[in-house]
C-alpha cells in the first residue's frame, strides 16, 4: 500500500465524519461502523428504540457520499414486489413494461425489518447476498455500492416477524444503539431549534461512488499477521466449543466478516496493518447476531455480550 494515497484518504474519511457530525449529535459508534459496512460492503442489523436518529444518520451518510438512498417502511402487509419492482401491463402496447422497486438504490434503509412477514424478509436478504434480482424472466444487477441498513425495535414485540439467527447472520454488523448522553441531547435540542427558525443545513459531497472503490481496494490491501488470523480463528472456534449456554457458535461468516471489519477500523484509526485490539473493537458487533443461546442462557439472563467476553477471556492475545 502506498502510504501517501493511505494518508490521503485517511484524511478524506476524517473530513466525511465532520461533514455528518454538523446533523448527527453524539451517535459516534453508530456513524463509525455505518462507514465501516459501506467500506467492506457489509449490511448492518440497527437495534434501537425509536427516535435515535438512525434514519437520519443513513440518509445524512448518503447525502455526504453522493449516493441515492432509499427509506422502505416494512408493515405486515407489505409484499416482496412492493420491495422489487413488478412487471406491468401496457395496455396501448400489449406488453409488459417493467416497474423498478426502491431495491434499485445505493442504500437502502429497512425501517423495522421485523414488522414485515418471512417471505418479504426473505426478498430483501436474497438480493443483499446476490446483489441481484429477478423480475419476470429477466435478472437486474443491483447498483453499487450497494448497502442495506435494517432497523428493528427491540422493545415491541406485539405483530413481528422476528428475523431467524440463520438470516441475522447475512448482515455483517449487528449494533445496539442507545440514548445520547445528556450534554449531547441537550446539543440535539439547541440544533433543533436553531434548525427550526432557519434553513436546514446544507452538506457538501465529500466522497463518491468511484471513492467507496478506492477505499475498498486500499482496506483490502491492509497486512494482517497470522498470529492476529490465528487469534480470530481462536475466538470463532471457542463459541464452537461444547457450552452450556450456546447452542450455536459462530459461522465461518463470521472469521470473514471480523477479519475485514478489522481491517477497516485499522485504517479508519490512520494504519496499514491490524492490531488485536482492532479485532476485540469490532468483535461483539460481529458475534453477537451470529452466537444462538441455549434455554439455560435465557433462563439465567446471560446475552450473546456475556459470552463473547467470556471468550475474550480465555483466548489468548497474540
Amino acid at each position: 500500500m502506498q502510504s501517501r494515497n493511505f494518508e490521503e484518504e485517511g484524511k478524506l474519511i476524517s473530513s466525511l465524519k465532520a461533514e455528518i457530525n454538523k446533523v448527527i449529535v453524539g451517535q459516534d459508534y453508530m456513524v463509525d461502523r455505518i462507514l465501516v459496512g459501506f467500506l467492506t460492503g457489509g449490511h448492518i442489523l440497527l437495534e434501537g428504540i425509536p427516535g435515535l436518529a438512525k434514519s437520519l444518520t443513513a440518509s445524512t451518510i448518503a447525502e455526504t457520499i453522493g449516493i441515492d438512498f432509499k427509506r422502505i417502511q416494512f408493515t405486515p402487509d407489505l409484499l416482496p414486489a412492493d420491495i422489487l419492482g413488478t412487471e406491468i401491463y401496457n395496455q396501448k402496447t400489449g406488453e409488459f413494461i417493467i416497474k423498478k422497486g426502491p431495491i434499485f438504490s445505493n442504500l437502502i434503509l429497512a425501517d423495522e425489518i421485523n414488522r414485515a412477514p418471512a417471505k418479504v424478509q426473505s426478498a430483501l436478504l436474497e438480493a443483499m447476498q446476490e446483489k441481484q434480482i429477478t423480475i419476470g424472466e429477466t435478472t437486474y444487477q443491483l447498483d453499487k455500492p450497494f448497502l442495506v441498513i435494517a432497523t428493528q425495535n427491540p422493545i415491541e414485540q406485539q405483530g413481528t416477524y422476528p428475523l431467524p439467527e440463520a438470516q441475522q447472520d447475512r448482515f455483517m454488523l449487528k449494533l445496539k444503539i442507545k440514548y445520547p448522553q445528556r450534554d449531547e441531547e441537550k446539543q440535539i435540542i439547541e440544533r433543533f431549534s436553531i434548525e427550526q427558525s432557519k434553513n436546514t443545513t446544507t452538506l457538501n459531497k465529500i466522497l463518491s461512488k468511484e471513492n467507496i472503490v478506492q477505499l475498498r481496494n486500499l482496506i483490502d490491501q491492509i497486512y494482517v499477521d497470522e498470529n492476529i488470523t490465528n487469534y480470530v480463528l481462536d475466538i470463532i472456534f471457542k463459541t464452537r466449543e461444547e457450552n452450556l449456554y450456546i447452542a450455536c457458535g459462530a459461522s465461518p461468516r463470521a472469521s470473514i466478516n471480523l477479519i475485514k471489519a478489522a481491517k477497516c477500523r485499522a485504517f479508519m484509526e490512520g494504519r496499514n496493518f491490524v492490531l488485536p485490539d482492532d479485532v476485540k473493537a469490532m468483535v461483539y458487533d460481529v458475534l453477537r447476531h451470529r452466537i444462538l443461546l441455549s434455554y439455560e442462557a435465557e433462563a439465567e439472563d446471560i446475552t450473546s455480550e456475556d459470552i463473547i467476553t467470556q471468550v475474550l477471556e480465555q483466548v489468548n492475545l497474540p
